[in-house]
């Protein structure tokens, strides 16, 4: 479960990273180190939120074949955004738009099933 969790939040913090470079409407402002909480704060949001969120969404995700874990993501990346906006005042992570917020969701999606497979191939 550490492990998981680790590997999450490194993976979090490489696609936010990734997504504040590759695509427009993703802006940071704020010192660097904000962004690694809020990489921190989304991996742990993947570890322990998202499989609720799966587990209640099931139906939904068997009638659409698996199509609607992209909406589960982008929910809890959104919360993020607003967490992030209320509890970090001198930081500020926007995600404007649903454009920006699916590809950045994309992005963050790629890098933890990059991590993934290295965790597999690796055997950790």
């Amino acid at each position: 479960m550490f492990q998981s969790l680790v590997l999450n939040v490194l993976a979090s913090i490489g696609g936010l990273w990734l997504a504040l470079l590759i695509v427009p409407g993703v802006e940071f402002k704020g010192p660097w180190y904000f962004l690694l909480i809020a990489g921190a704060i989304l991996g742990i949001l993947y570890t322990f939120i998202r499989p609720l969120l799966e587990l209640l969404t099931l139906p939904l995700r068997i009638l659409t074949l698996g199509l609607s874990g992209i909406l589960v993501n982008m929910l809890i990346l959104w919360l993020l955004d607003i967490l992030f906006d209320v509890f970090f005042s001198p930081a500020t992570l926007d995600i404007l738009g649903i454009i920006a917020l699916f590809w950045t969701t994309l992005i963050i999606w790629l890098a933890m099933t990059f991590i993934g497979l290295l965790k597999k191939f690796a055997h950790l």
